[in-house]
């Protein structure tokens, strides 16, 4: 079944007392799959206990559904993974992460062409087959834009839906990022992305830079949710309704209340979305 349009955390291990201790009224939690892919140890033991509870995401890092091929190693452990653990969503990148045998700590950008467009459509296709479920496909934070992309990436994104059958993990903080590193306009990327296809959204913070350009603005995972991204999450919502929405936080990582807090505000907007939907 979906995740519930509700609020939801990434786990951190850090927080794993506090939350035995005081269950928290959270939707969901998401973790990495690529954390997880070992066979046994604390991070499964405190990872079964949660699933026990709590709706699960797994969102994967390194599939590198834009690279020249799929790890069928890789995939294999992604896939006893979510057999394993039933998760309730399953997400990956639009971005590639690997070449030949090696990893990259980084999800790298694709390009928006008919060559990428045909590439990724199989990835997907592969993944969904091999995992027998549903990937969410997640909007990149990207820094270049390359000469060769010749198709827009809402457009991009919405052929990939429209001819695997995936879903897509609307990231709201890159959409921000990516338009502001652009100098184009988050509130008309929004206006065309194909917000029918998302079953999940993700919220984050960012650092920025100020160039001789203008800003720079890098997708860090380690800061609160800045105040022009809750804007545009509370537009997404008054166009679509409410969507199981992720804080993510993943470095840096705050005191548990304060990641309470943050989560407890999305919850807020949703349920406010919720309420507009039914009058």
């Amino acid at each position: 079944m979906p995740l519930p349009p509700r609020a939801g955390l990434g786990f951190k291990p850090q927080h794993y007392a506090d939350i035995c201790a005081t269950p928290p009224d959270l939707g969901f939690f998401e973790v990495h799959a690529e954390n997880y892919l070992g066979a046994g140890g604390a991070p499964h033991a405190m990872l079964g206990a949660l699933r026990r509870d709590f709706a699960l995401s797994i969102h994967g890092v390194g599939l590198s559904i834009g690279g020249l091929r799929i790890d069928p190693d890789h995939l294999s452990r992604v896939k006893a993974l979510c057999d394993r653990y039933q998760p309730d969503s399953f997400s990956e990148h639009l971005a590639w992460s690997s070449h030949g045998a090696e990893y990259l700590n980084d999800l790298l950008p694709v390009p928006y062409n008919a060559a990428s467009l045909s590439r990724v459509i199989d990835h997907v296709d592969q993944v969904q087959t091999a995992l027998g479920r549903q990937l969410l496909l997640e909007n990149p934070a990207t820094y270049v834009v390359f000469t060769e992309s010749d198709i827009p990436e809402t457009e991009f994104l919405a052929e990939i839906a429209a001819r695997t059958g995936c879903g897509l993990l609307l990231d709201v903080n890159n959409v921000f990022v990516s338009c502001t590193n652009h100098r184009t306009e988050p509130r008309a990327y929004l206006d065309i992305f194909p917000l029918a296809q998302v079953g999940e959204i993700h919220l984050g913070g960012h650092e920025a830079e100020e160039l001789p350009s203008g800003p720079l603005l890098i997708d860090a995972h380690g800061s609160a949710v800045a105040d022009p991204v809750w804007a545009l999450y509370a537009e997404v919502l008054a166009g679509l309704g409410p969507v199981a929405t992720l804080v993510e936080w993943d470095n840096d990582v705050p005191a548990w209340p304060l990641l309470l807090a943050e989560a407890a505000r999305a919850e807020r907007m949703l349920q406010e979305s919720a309420r507009h939907a039914a009058a």
